[in-house]
């Protein structure tokens, strides 16, 4: 029905939309979503031909090109044909006419009805959107955001377009108003088999309107999907950051936001400057919107990319397998925390990729590349924060010899640039860059104090992947929030890939995108943190959410039988949900629902 083609528009020499590619099928709700100023409005009011500046390209409707069609055929077309909710209420209502005349107006000049038919046609449509019978002759001034909101929606339907184009339908309301516009908009819509095209930022009203869904960013579509798998599974790295930065009731990892501002710009991708994972192609060529799995994406590395692959690796101490074909993926720019109790093998596991420990079997990838050497180049990309500060720090180093020494292994810099290096790391995670405090042993720390040393000492060389074991157990509340936060912080600035090891449930949905949880050396539940911990569908996760700590009297009963569970499900003994096959036979770790859970009581979805 609606397909544009290479549209672009400028406004004098700054181009806002660049080369737009986009269809729409008769009947189906298309959103196209993105932050203020990337050229959301402008697309509506390009596609309404009211658009002030140069437009280029094709906006085809049925076939007819607006783009080519003079401004006296438009407006036959404009609200019998296509027409638009505007944003901004105030403005989009004149303040010296009641509403039923304002409704009425558009029925009058485009059907050429007379005005007694038109006022009855547009009373109908006010009671089609629930606004009350004494408010027809209200003015503007005299309504409610919401009822405002509904008035306009009336006038879009006036003349029974085939295309309504609603630009930011639910901004400024409560959210009870939003839901009753959300159901009107949805019932107006299966009642008419309206096409509807949603210009929004609100992702909750894309979500609950939207059949398929673009991703607008500096004038370009930057991914484009069915709406459902684009914002449980968002594959780049802005579509990603927008779901971050949107609060609600399902989120359980803290907001975060997306570093530096919007630009404009005239080569290269438009996210590079804001982007993590960008290369030196990213700056030079803009990437175009292909197909890439189901999903569209510009994006030259084919969206968010997979940072560390564990595959099917094990680990055997004098013939004890302390982790047992354990198969992750961790992606950039992303926390996946592995949780489970003391002695499942968390530790194990990190030491094994950091290379302490070596595989006795399985791969493991970096990038994309298999892991061979753990070399300098290796350990520039990947580093590790360990449990114990103390430990982990040589009492023989002071703080600037201690932050300092990987840039001395590594020869990178001069004494002079080193130095510096030093000083500014530790002024991002927020320790003073005073001599005085780089001449203090980890003695004289406290263990705040040192932990932010063991985190300079391991963001120092950059890294990409930060594997973080236990790093706040051994600190109080306070710190532990604000070594947390730096943590998210760095991460936002970096986009470091962190594997953030804990025990502690309640600090991993704060921190962490995704969840593993490891028993016994096994990954028997993984997937969405929200999911994972709103949803468990293992017994094992069920009971170590219920353990998880709560300011409530009331204490968890969970079970305390460890015994050796022999050929079958590790958690078997301790299962109150086992059957006798949990015992006999070991679940493979497989999807189910949203997650991949091994439990012999949960059927695997099919493929496909």
């Amino acid at each position: 029905m609606l397909e544009l083609r290479e549209l672009e528009v400028s406004y004098g020499k700054r181009k806002v939309l660049h080369g737009i590619n986009l269809n729409m099928k008769r009947g189906e709700s298309l959103a196209i979503v993105g932050g203020s100023g990337g050229g959301k409005t402008t697309l509506g009011l390009s596609i309404m031909g009211l658009v002030e500046g140069t437009v280029r390209g094709e906006i085809l409707l049925d076939g007819t090109n607006l783009v080519a069609v003079p401004e006296k055929a438009l407006r036959k077309i404009r609200w019998n044909q296509i027409a638009m909710v505007f944003q901004n209420v105030e403005n989009a209502l004149n303040p010296v006419y009641t509403v039923l005349d304002q409704v009425s107006e558009p029925i009058v000049a485009h059907n050429l009805r007379d005005r007694y038919d038109a006022k009855r046609r547009a009373e109908e449509l006010m009671k089609m959107v629930n606004l009350p019978e004494g408010r027809f002759l209200a003015y503007p001034h005299q309504l409610s955001g919401g009822e405002k909101q509904r008035v306009l929606i009336a006038m879009a339907l006036a003349n029974d377009p085939d295309l309504i184009i609603m630009d930011e339908p639910t901004t400024a309301l409560d959210a009870l108003t939003k839901v009753e516009i959300i159901n009107l908009i949805c019932n107006v819509r299966n009642e008419r088999e309206l096409t509807i095209l949603l210009l929004t930022h609100d992702l909750y009203a894309a979500s609950m309107l939207s059949d398929r869904m673009a991703v607008l960013y500096a004038g370009r579509i930057l991914e484009s999907g069915f709406t459902p798998a684009l914002l449980s599974n968002p594959r780049h790295p802005y579509t990603r950051g927008l779901i971050r930065c949107y609060p609600n009731m399902t989120t359980t990892k803290d907001l975060q936001g997306i570093k530096g501002m919007m630009e404009f710009l005239d080569t290269g991708c438009p996210f590079h400057p804001r982007c993590t994972q960008s290369i030196g192609i990213c700056r030079e060529k803009a990437p175009k919107l292909e197909e890439n799995d189901g999903r569209f994406i510009a994006c030259h590395r084919g969206g968010i990319i997979p940072l560390l692959e564990v595959r099917d690796v094990s680990k055997t101490f004098d013939s004890v397998k302390a982790i047992d074909s354990i198969d992750l993926t961790l992606y950039e720019g992303e926390t996946l925390a592995l949780v489970g109790e003391s002695g499942s093998g968390k530790t194990t596991t990190a030491k094994t990729v950091i290379g302490l420990f070596e595989a006795t079997e399985g791969q493991m990838y970096l990038e994309g590349k298999r892991i061979l050497d753990r070399d300098k180049n290796f350990y520039r990309r990947v580093q590790m924060i360990f449990q114990n500060p103390m430990e982990a720090l040589s009492h023989r180093l002071s703080v600037q010899e201690a932050v300092k020494e990987p840039l001395d292994i590594q020869k990178l810099g001069n004494r002079e640039q080193r130095e510096s290096m030093v000083r500014h790391i530790l002024e991002e995670v927020e320790l003073p860059s005073t001599q005085s405090f780089m001449n203090k042993y980890p003695h004289q720390l406290s263990q705040g104090e040192a932990q932010r040393v063991g985190i300079a000492r391991a963001l120092i060389l950059n890294p990409k992947l930060l594997i973080a074991d236990e790093p706040t157990s051994a600190l109080d509340a306070s710190t532990q929030a604000k070594v947390v936060k730096l943590l998210l912080n760095l991460q936002e600035k970096r986009g470091i890939g962190m594997l953030f090891i804990t025990h502690n449930l309640a600090l991993a949905r704060k921190i962490s995108d995704r969840l593993a949880v490891m028993l016994k050396g096994n990954i028997v539940e993984e997937g969405p943190s929200n999911e994972i911990i709103s949803s468990p569908l293992h017994p094992y996760t069920e009971d170590l959410l219920k353990a998880a700590p709560t300011l409530s009297a009331n204490v968890p009963v969970v079970p305390t039988n460890n015994k050796n569970d022999g050929q079958g499900c590790p958690y078997a003994n301790r299962c109150s949900k086992a059957t006798e096959v949990c015992f006999k036979e070991k679940p493979k770790l497989q999807s189910c629902s949203s997650h991949r859970v091994a439990c012999m009581n949960l059927k695997p979805e099919k493929e496909g």
